[in-house]
């Protein structure tokens, strides 16, 4: 939901499988729905919202996995850009469950279940 419609287009073009939950689930689905709905259809979660990583934490789930932004600007053009500098690296990592946190300079990637 935290993520520009305009990132996920950009992401589309350049190959990446991308949706916006709100194509699929109502603006105020929870958190949980969210990451049922992500595990469901083999999905990763992309978000700025520090809940996703604790919820999976609590609940000691092996999927979906997750990216978190952690960035000082969040604009559409430095989120994709990041993301796109990133995403070529980790999708075997994405693949086999686990929770990347993405920051200006640096890229920290745990696997799942977070203990």
């Amino acid at each position: 939901m935290n993520i520009s419609p305009k990132t996920v287009a950009i992401l589309r073009l350049q190959g990446w499988e991308t949706i916006r939950v709100s194509d699929l689930l109502p603006v105020d689905a929870t958190d949980d729905e969210i990451l049922e709905l992500a595990r469901r259809e083999d999905r990763v979660v992309v978000t700025q919202d520090l809940d996703f990583s604790a919820l999976l934490a609590l609940g000691g789930y092996d999927r979906p996995s997750l990216i978190t932004l952690r960035l000082s600007v969040s604009d559409p053009e430095t989120v994709t850009r990041r993301l796109l500098q990133v995403l070529p690296y980790m999708e075997q990592s994405l693949r086999d469950g686990c929770a990347v946190t993405i920051e200006d300079i640096a890229v920290r990637v745990r696997q799942l279940p977070i203990r």
